[in-house]
């Protein structure tokens, strides 16, 4: 097979011919659970917002191999590029993580199967659990629990964070999302982004370069960005060393941005404050591991992103691009990466 024209993104997503059987699907809904939620609720919102169009959900590996064969549309997380041989009708490959890092995008252009991403479903649900794990920081809800289970009445310090600052690394839609949070909270922002030009919703702005300068000047230093060659290894001894001895790391992005074995080296010399780790280097956390016993870490098992508005985001974004196919635009699909 021999795909590699744009042009056939159209064909093969337009309304079926005469040569195409009905039963052809328009979207294929792969097997693969997203956050534990099961492909079959992602197919029911798909159909709400696409009544006129045939979407199948995928139950056995051999309707999986059935239905690639015939679908126009193809959704879930992983795509094998063999599956390629077999996909006579497909056009457009909605991977259904923001990070498309897994998939083989080259073979996937190749065959003139476009790729999107889930990008921006995550704002509200990752920025809520920022703000979540600031205010249990600095309202100390850690101490209140343990006290709570063990009957005690005692009072505590705690802080808050009007007028604070924090740096936010990466502003893209779950960066942007926690600034416009942020500043109901009375936060100053300092973004840090490879454009610093493109400037953002942040009251400053600054490019890598200046990421130092940034971290020595915020109470809260929050990783929202991808993993790239730049971000890899950002927060390492020499980050560790520029942050305030009272700031705290939130990490949503990705565990290889963390030096895990500077942060705890930063932690048991008390040269932060703490840390909230959603995402962590290994992953999962081995259980004996060190940043298992310091109080001052919260640690959660890459859960930040898991919403039950999920598949009606990830939904919305799909149904606007097969609209956007279906009328030609194929230069302008939302979240399209290839």
């Amino acid at each position: 097979m021999a795909r590699n024209e744009p042009a056939g993104l159209v064909a093969s997503l337009t309304a079926a011919d005469a040569s195409t059987p009905m039963s052809d699907p328009d979207v294929l809904v792969l097997r693969q659970k997203v956050h534990g939620m099961a492909p079959e609720l992602y197919g029911e919102r798909l159909r709400e917002r696409l009544p006129d169009h045939d979407v199948a959900v995928a139950t056995t590996p051999a309707e999986e191999r059935d239905l690639i064969r015939r679908a126009r549309v193809v959704t879930g997380i992983d795509f094998d590029p063999e599956w390629l041989e077999r996909a006579e009708n497909l056009g457009l490959f909605a991977c259904a993580y923001a990070g498309t890092g897994h998939l083989d995008t080259d073979a996937l252009a190749e065959a003139g199967v476009a790729v999107t991403n889930a990008a921006g479903v995550h704002g509200p649900n990752i920025s809520e659990y920022v703000v979540g794990a600031l205010v249990a920081h600095e309202r100390q809800f850690r101490q209140a629990w343990e006290n709570q289970a063990r009957n005690h009445w005692e009072a505590y310090p705690v802080g808050e964070l009007y007028e604070s600052t924090a740096a936010v690394v990466g502003l893209g839609a779950i960066g942007s999302a926690l600034v416009e949070r942020l500043d109901a909270f009375g936060v100053e922002t300092i973004g840090v982004r490879y454009t610093p030009e493109k400037g953002g919703s942040t009251d400053e702005v600054v490019g890598f370069d200046s990421v130092h300068s940034a971290l020595a000047r915020a109470d809260y230093v929050i990783l929202a960005c991808p993993l790239t060659d730049t971000t890899r290894g950002l927060i390492d001894d020499d980050a560790l060393a520029s942050m305030r001895t009272d700031a705290l790391l939130v990490n949503v992005a990705r565990g290889p941005v963390v030096d895990t074995d500077a942060l705890v080296s930063a932690l048991r010399d008390a040269e932060i404050r703490g840390a909230t780790l959603d995402v962590t280097d290994p992953e999962p956390l081995p259980d004996d591991h060190p940043l298992w016993a310091f109080d001052s870490v919260q640690i959660t098992p890459h859960n930040a992103g898991n919403t039950p508005k999920y598949y009606d985001r990830l939904a919305d974004v799909l149904a606007t691009n097969l609209g956007r196919i279906e009328a030609g635009q194929t230069d302008d699909l939302e979240n399209q990466v290839r």
